[in-house]
This record gives C-alpha cells, structure tokens and sequence, in this order.
C-alpha cells in the first residue's frame, strides 16, 4: 500500500515569555545600587566633615550638614520601597547643588580648608549619580559639567582655600571623569534595556499576529470540514439513497450533521475542558454501530488519561468521515470494515479505520476535501497525525494517532507496554 501523511503544524504556546530583562528592572536596580553607595560615600566624609565644622559658620551647617545626610537615608529607604525614587534623587541633587554655590558664602573669615580639600568634593560624584537617575539626559550632562566648574571655581577664590588653577582643575576634573563614567553606564543600561523591552513587544506582537493567523486558519479548516462532513456528503448520500440501506445512512448523517452544526456553534477555540479516552472510544464505537454496514470493533483498554476537548472532536469527526468514506467508496461487494481503538504508550491514543474494498491510489487522491481537510488536516491542527495506506483493490487503512509524537507500543490494560 501507499502511505500518505501531512506534517503536524505544532499549535503556538500560549504562555508568554517571562521578561529576562526590562526597563523598570534595571532602574530598580540602578537606584538602589546608587542609593546604597550613596550611603556608604556618605560615611566616607563624616570625618572629613567634622575636621572642617570650625570652618563654616553654624547657621550653614545646621541647615546643609542634616539635609545632605538626613537625604542619604532618606533616598534608600525609598529607593529600597520603591517610592518616590526618581524625586527623592533628584532632590539631593538640588540639594547639594545648593550647599555647592552658598558653601564660600559661609566661610568663617580666615578659616583654611582643611588639608586643601573641602568635603563637599567628596560627595560629587554621588551627586551627579542620583542626577543621572532622576533626571533626563540633557539635564543630567548640564549638571555633570556644572557641579565641577562651580567647585573650580571656589577653590581657586580664598574663601574656597585659595588653590592653584592646577589644583583646582585636577580636583574638578578628577570628578567630571568619575561623573561621566557613571552617567555613561546609567545611560548604556537604559539604552540597554530599552532595546530588549522593543525588541519583545516586537516579538510579542508578531506572536499576536501569527497567534491569529493559526486560529483563522484552524477556523477555516473547521468550517471546511462542517461543510464537507455535515453539508456535502449528506446532500450527496441523500441524491444516491435509492436502497433502504442507503436512506438509512443518509438519515443518520443527516441527524450527525445538525448536532456537527450545534457542537461547532458552542465550541470555542480556547476551551480548556478534558475528555477522557474511554468517553472518545465510546463515542467512535456508537458512531460505528449506527452506519448502515456493520463495522468490527477492536476496543482495547484506553486506560484513564485525558485529552482537549477540542483534539477528542478532531479525533471523533476525523474517524466518522473515514468510515462514511469507507461506506461511501470501498465498493456494494463483500467488504469487511474494522474500526480500533487502543492506548499508545506514552499517554496517547490510536483510531484505525480499515476495510477491504476497492481503495484508491492516494497520490492522486491527497488533494480531495474529504481527506485532505477532514482527515489530514483536522488532525493535524489538533496536534497529532493521520496517515493513509491504500492502493486500488488493496482497500484503506486510516490511523489516526494523538498526540504525534506518540509510538506505536500499545498499553496492556495493566498499564504495561
């Protein structure tokens, strides 16, 4: 015999990949690594700061010294919530930005900066960290060059320590660079992120696209299918029904054909409900004994597992169009028809529709509706495969098995291969 099969089109998941990254993601973590730095630079100029409180007038430092440090705490503990993230950096920003342009405007007179260096340089950097994540990129850079200029500036005036241009300059510039390389990774990490979340909803959306491509196209197979089995075969059956036996048949295609259109009519694609093996073989084999010919039933134990609702129908519809079309084609002679159902290992089920007839030659016969639409491809888009063995005076053989990656060996009502 001639074999003839179509390729199972595997049905697209509809579990959603889980983000590996994303934009919020990384801002989580970027602001509460500069938050916990942040606090750990902090630590850092308290010595520094206190070596240098006789320098200042005390109105300034009670005013700058809590606001600075009290916002260090204050920007982790949010940072850590998740709250007010964005403001809470970008105020400490202003903050310091502040304490920077009024700190000479406090110098007590004659005071020298302590070991050259005031304390506010220390926390610079941390400054331009928090800009970075609260504020866009064109303001960010502004306040990466500003904050280093000021501090030049100062330090070259006498109430900033009076130091040399090259000092001033190797201490300001000494900060822009440290500045820079964190706006750099800030931004990069952003940019970053950004491109995966585009390059996913990209992805998600042409996974939506073809999601509903394959629903048009398993509705269309389906309607193809109603038509045929319900429609035409039954005005076929019913225009050739001149023997008692052929009206019968054409009676209860008939009946079959309005509970197809009423099934199809609840159905839903995305109908999660289950269906037991046994519940499918009894269905088959009722289906079997209400033709007009008589079919063998070769029923084993189908066990107790459970299919989709949707693959049960496909199965069930896919097996009584092989043995209308067994009935229809196989030849008036003495031809022995057979329908078995049995348990595939592992966890599948197979539907063999065989009979003795006249058969046909299926490389020429692939493209006819009934097999191609209403066996081949019914099956085929709900997830298993059916294939045909046939050849002119040879008859036909049609299995159908779910899922398709099922074998052949068969399970013993015991459960043993």
């Amino acid at each position: 015999m001639v074999d003839s099969a179509i390729a199972v089109r595997p049905l697209p998941q509809s579990k959603q990949p889980r983000n590996p990254i994303s934009r919020k993601q990384v801002e989580k973590v970027i602001s509460r690594s500069v938050a916990v730095f942040g606090v750990v630079f902090g630590a850092q100029t308290i010595p520094w700061m206190l070596g240098q409180l006789d320098e200042a007038q005390p109105v300034w430092l009670w005013i700058v010294v809590p606001a600075l440090f009290g916002m260090l705490v204050v920007v982790l503990v949010l940072s850590i919530v998740q709250v007010w993230v964005r403001q809470s950096q970008g105020l400490f920003a202003i903050l310091y930005l502040a304490a920077l342009i009024t700190w000479p405007f406090f110098v007590l007179p004659g005071a020298e900066v302590f070991d050259g260096i005031h304390w506010l340089n220390y926390l610079i950097t941390q400054a331009t960290a928090m800009a970075a994540i609260a504020f866009p990129t064109l303001i960010t850079s502004i306040y990466l060059f500003l904050c280093p200029f000021i501090y030049i500036i100062v330090r070259i005036t006498p109430l900033g320590g009076g130091a040399t241009w090259q000092l001033a300059v190797l201490e300001g510039v000494y900060a822009l660079i440290l500045g820079s390389a964190i706006v750099i990774i800030v931004t990069m990490l952003r940019q970053a992120a950004s491109s995966v979340d585009n390059a996913q909803a990209t992805a998600l959306d042409r996974y939506s696209h073809a999601v509903r491509q394959h629903a048009t196209e398993v509705e269309r197979v389906q309607v193809d299918s109603i038509v045929h089995d319900s429609v035409l075969t039954t005005f076929i059956s019913a225009a050739r029904a001149f023997t008692p036996q052929a009206q019968a048949l054409a009676a209860t295609m008939a009946g079959n054909a309005i509970g197809y259109l009423r099934d199809a009519a609840a159905a839903t694609p995305d109908d999660g409900s289950m269906v037991r093996f046994t519940s499918l073989a009894e269905r088959i084999t009722s289906a079997a004994e209400a033709l007009s010919s008589p079919f063998e039933l070769r029923v084993r134990s189908v066990g107790t597992r459970s299919l989709p609702v949707q693959a049960s129908e496909s199965i069930y519809s896919a097996s009584v169009q092989a043995m209308v079309n067994s009935l229809q084609h196989a030849g008036e002679a003495e031809v022995t028809r057979w329908v078995s159902v049995r348990a595939v290992a592992p966890g599948g089920i197979e539907v063999v529709i065989g009979d003795t007839g006249a058969g046909f030659d299926t490389s020429a016969s692939s493209d006819r509706l009934g097999v191609r639409v209403s066996i081949l491809e019914r099956i085929a888009n709900a997830g298993g495969r059916a294939t045909i063995q046939s050849a002119p005076g040879e008859g036909t053989i049609v299995t159908i098995r779910w899922p398709h990656a099922v074998a052949a060996p068969v399970l013993e009502p015991g459960g043993n291969a």
